[in-house]
């Protein structure tokens, strides 16, 4: 049995505060008001005809967006792209291009009401692209994913997410796996290259 706590969508107060750090680290955050919501804010901030990769998650399967994204030829999809890759080495090698998409959207495992972003990985393939790369970045999250400090954001992390994702790995048929790279993103030099679109419901881990 789980000993790892369970989260709840943040407070008003919480998100305000959160929204309010962010920025002050460069970050432009915005709260939609549904899943809904976040789907057509994402189709008004990634422009028809754009290159885009749109990362593996359940946030973003929940809401829609990756079944929008799908076989859509009005975008350069190289999500879709790489998975049409002969075999799992011609796959990675596309991957390493994608770090430098025109939009790259994702989700995030943790972030603080001080405004740090904590993202993990096995792989660490978007991490390069969240970090430099990409030249727009759009995070989506539920607020449950926000917490008082980073280092609670980091103990969330290390603890809740990885059992989740080895959970969701046992559940595809793969086995429980490390976290091989380890992000904080503490604050982002470029105005207005990182978009945070924050969600007032439990979705993803």
């Amino acid at each position: 049995m789980s000993s790892q706590p369970t989260y709840s969508p943040a407070s008003v107060e919480s998100i305000s505060r959160t929204i309010e750090a962010l920025a002050a680290r460069n970050v432009v955050a915005e709260l939609v008001e549904s899943r809904e919501a976040a789907l057509a804010r994402l189709k008004e901030l990634v422009p028809e005809g754009c290159e885009v990769f749109v990362s593996t998650s359940e946030t973003l399967d929940t809401i829609g967006y990756t079944e929008y994204m799908h076989d859509n030829d009005r975008y350069i999809n190289l999500h879709d792209q790489m998975l049409e890759q002969p075999d799992a080495a011609a796959q990675r090698e596309f991957r390493r291009t994608t770090t430098t998409a025109d939009y790259f959207v994702g989700s995030v495992q943790a972030i603080a009401e001080t405004g740090e972003i904590v993202v993990a990985s096995g792989s660490g393939s978007q991490i390069g692209a969240f970090a430099y790369g990409a030249r727009r970045v759009i995070m989506v999250a539920g607020t449950q994913k926000i917490c008082p400090t980073l280092a609670e954001a980091e103990v969330r992390t290390r603890g809740f997410t990885l059992e989740r994702h080895d959970r969701w790995l046992e559940g595809r048929g793969g086995s429980a796996a490390p976290i091989g790279k380890f992000l904080v993103m503490e604050h982002e030099p470029v105005a207005g290259r990182i978009t945070m679109l924050l969600i007032p419901e439990s979705l993803g881990w």
